[in-house]
């Protein structure tokens, strides 16, 4: 029988996932397997799916979902426990019974993406958001022993709010990461609204918004001499580790 994956989420025409594995798939020559889009307007409607279609065997799951959906699984990894978050799912068939287990390769993705600049050199950080990205950026940077803040829109017990970031907040956190979706197609024109003109040369900014390439966080950071990325390689980094789950390579 062929085997089905896909993502689960709310807004999923512009989804990085569905193209990955597509193409992927011609260029692996990979003949046993689709990928689709699963549009949910509420978690409740994910056992039905999967009731009606005992071909899925994996799913990628996006915004708004990823903390919620650790409600509905049989098992998680140690990962997303301490997260608190998971972006994978792999569906398996013991004689007739269905489990569903929970993983995070988001914090593989980010991980593997942050190694890849001179980490050393940033002694402390700013996270934009306190969603299901964030707590995977957070675990990572914790595991690298860099101190960070969370920002968020009002000031909560362990994060700050835009309206505090000083010049000296950003002189400090030479590494700033936005996981929200400011930026995000088709909201393009928007951005998170931090001091962009205390920004240097000494700057990493990270954008985990990943389309359009080259969001309005990043521009305005680029003006100011700071080093930009979005997410594309971290969001190839943690497709690649949920393939590996979906075929028991994980």
């Amino acid at each position: 029988m062929n085997r089905t994956f896909g993502i689960i989420g709310k807004s999923l025409s512009h989804s990085f996932s569905p193209r990955y594995f597509k193409e992927k798939f011609i260029k692996e020559a990979i003949t046993d397997v689709s990928y689709r889009t699963f549009p949910l307007n509420d978690l409740n409607e994910l056992l039905p799916l999967l009731d009606k279609d005992n071909s899925i065997k994996g799913l990628n799951v996006t915004i708004p979902y990823k903390e919620k959906i650790i409600d509905y699984v049989d098992s998680v990894e140690l990962i997303v426990k301490e997260v608190g978050a998971a972006n994978v799912l792999k569906i398996d068939y013991i004689e007739g019974k269905r489990t569903i287990s929970a993983y995070n390769t988001d914090v593989i993705g980010f991980e593997k993406m942050l190694l890849q600049h001179q980490c050393a050199k940033h002694s402390s950080a700013l996270i934009l958001g306190t969603g299901g990205a964030a707590k995977a950026v957070a675990y990572v940077l914790k595991r690298q022993s860099l101190p960070f803040r969370l920002v968020s829109r009002s000031e909560k017990e362990n994060a700050i709010s835009y309206q505090q970031i000083t010049k000296e907040l950003i002189r400090e956190n030479t590494l700033i990461i936005n996981c929200t979706p400011l930026g995000m197609y088709p909201d393009t024109a928007t951005f998170p609204l931090i001091p962009y003109h205390y920004l240097n040369e000494n700057h990493l900014l990270i954008d985990l918004v990943y389309n359009p390439a080259e969001t309005v966080f990043m521009k305005k950071a680029k003006k100011q001499n700071a080093t930009v990325e979005n997410a594309y390689a971290m969001l190839c980094y943690q497709a690649e580790a949920a393939w590996d789950i979906w075929n028991g390579k994980g």
